[in-house]
Formats: C-alpha cells, structure tokens, sequence
C-alpha cells in the first residue's frame, strides 16, 4: 500500500499531462453530465416516502443513483425490480448501482437474503431486471473484519459472487471504510483484497473521504491499480479534529486534483454520499451538487 510519501518517490511514473486528462464519465443523460447520489444520503426520506424524495432528489439535479443495503425481503425499497425501475423513469432517473451485505454476521438481522452469502442469485436476478451495472458489497460488520486469512478467503467468496454477476453481465465492487487500512502483521486488509481478487471479475468502489480519512492517497492507490476503481463515492472532509463528513466543496479533499486521475483510475460513475448531515440532507446535497457542476463535470 502507497501512502502520501511513498506515491512521491514513484509519481514519476505518470507525466501530469497524461493523468490531467479530465474526468471521464461513462455517459450523458439526456445531454446532462451524469451526476450520482448514493441514496444512503437521504435514507430517513426513502423509508418514509420514496416516491417524493425520488421526485425531489431529480428536481435538485442528480440523474443517477446507487440504492443502499438490498435485502430479498425488502427488495428495493419495498418494491419489486419492475415497479422501482417504473418509479425511477417517472422522474427521469437511472439506478446504476446498489449496496449488498457479505451476509456472514446476521447480527440483528436473521431474516435477511440477497446477500453474497445467501441467496446470492436472486439477489443477481432482481438486480438484472432493474437494470444494473454494478452490486456492491457495502460494509463489513466488525465481527466480519477477522485476520488476513479471513480477508483471503472472503476475496474468494468475493471472486465467486462476482462470477455470478459476470453471468448477467453486471460488474461486482468492494466499498472500502477506513477499517481496511489498519494494518494486520505488517499488512493492509485492503491489499489482500486487492491482491487476491480477479482485477477484472472484482473492481473497486472508492470511498475517497475514507481512504483520506485512513491517511492515503486515492491517487496512489490509482497508480498502484490503475484501472481497477470504476465508481467513486464524493463525500468532503472538514478541517476540525474530528475530520467529520460535510459537502463536497466544504472540506479539505482535493477534489479538482483527483478527478485529473480519472480516467487512470478507470472512473465510470460518482455518488456524492453524505452519512451525516448538519441539518436536511436535501440542503446538503444541493450544495454538493453546486460544487460539482461548477468544479468537476
């Protein structure tokens, strides 16, 4: 793993005007940048009334979305694939993505499916017919952040389940937090993920405020494995002690200097996700939004 100082002494490597390329989104929305919104963000609003939040997150400006945790029972937020995809084309929306669970700690949860781990396929299935590009494994449960062994083994059940997706021709990811990067006998969780995964049956999502927030450079990590982290997650990081979430544009991420690596990275699709908001996260989204448009697309 490259941190700050060591990616210095091979930055070499990449010419600037080579990475300065631009950021390069898969596609145009009805000739609109396409913008993504991790529905995390707003996930009070999306249990409560879907249909109307759906309807407000579009006024605002985003076009794409990343659902959070799928479950078989609750499926897309209490509907099946058709009805959601029905839903998100009323407002002129797209699901590209959604978050699952590796489903190996239950925890308070013993009824949930659709994870890599248990009924896997019809979480595959329901993904297909709402039209998605990408499943990715959300989160790992502290009783699921076990020794180096574990993580190799886990690489493996991550390789099979992506097998799965590759069958109905949508890419499997991996959402990192900061946890990978506590080093374990001298070594980090997330090499051993990166490492021990196919690179092109398992791609990355990057948390770019989490891998900051851990102390290492997205951009070394870009030129360690480029091509290999096809979606990213927009949250800033503010400048108190706490180094607590806030607005893209608000903080001290460097945003303007890491979308120049994109297309060395392999960017395809951004979500701005903000898991904690001063106030509405409605306000909090459209000031990201702003940011983005004017800055980065």
């Amino acid at each position: 793993m490259y941190t700050r100082r060591s990616f210095l002494r091979t930055a070499s490597l990449y010419s600037a005007g080579a990475l300065a390329a631009g950021p390069v989104l898969a596609s145009f929305i009805k000739g609109h940048p396409t913008i993504g919104l991790q529905l995390y963000t707003v996930r009070d609003a999306m249990q409560s009334d879907p249909a109307s939040t759906l309807a407000k997150v579009a006024q605002i400006g985003y076009n794409s979305l990343e659902g959070a945790t799928y479950t078989g029972t609750e499926k897309f937020y209490g509907m099946d694939p058709k009805g959601f995809k029905d839903l998100l084309k009323s407002n002129g929306l797209v699901m590209r993505s959604c978050h699952y669970r590796l489903g190996e700690d239950k925890g308070k949860e013993p009824e949930m499916k659709g994870t890599i781990l248990d009924d896997w396929s019809r979480a595959v299935d329901d993904a297909a017919a709402l039209g998605l590009q990408y499943m990715v494994c959300a989160w790992l449960s502290p009783a699921e952040r076990q020794g180096l062994d574990h993580y190799k083994w886990m690489a493996g059940e991550f390789n099979k389940a992506a097998e799965r997706c590759k069958q109905a021709g949508i890419q499997f990811c991996y959402h990192n937090h900061d946890f990978e990067f506590d080093q374990r006998d001298g070594k980090y969780p997330y090499d051993v993920l990166l490492e021990n995964t196919d690179k092109d049956l398992v791609k990355m999502e990057m948390d770019l405020y989490w891998v900051t927030k851990a102390g290492h450079d997205p951009i070394a990590l870009f030129a360690k494995h480029p091509g290999r982290f096809p979606l990213w997650h927009l949250k800033d990081m503010d400048a108190t002690p706490e180094h607590s979430f806030t607005e893209v544009g608000n903080g001290t991420i460097d945003f303007k200097k890491i979308f120049s690596h994109a297309r060395h990275a392999g960017m395809k699709y951004f979500f701005v996700e903000q898991d904690k908001c001063p106030g509405s996260p409605f306000d909090s989204i459209t000031t990201s939004i702003a940011y983005i448009k004017k800055n980065l697309v």
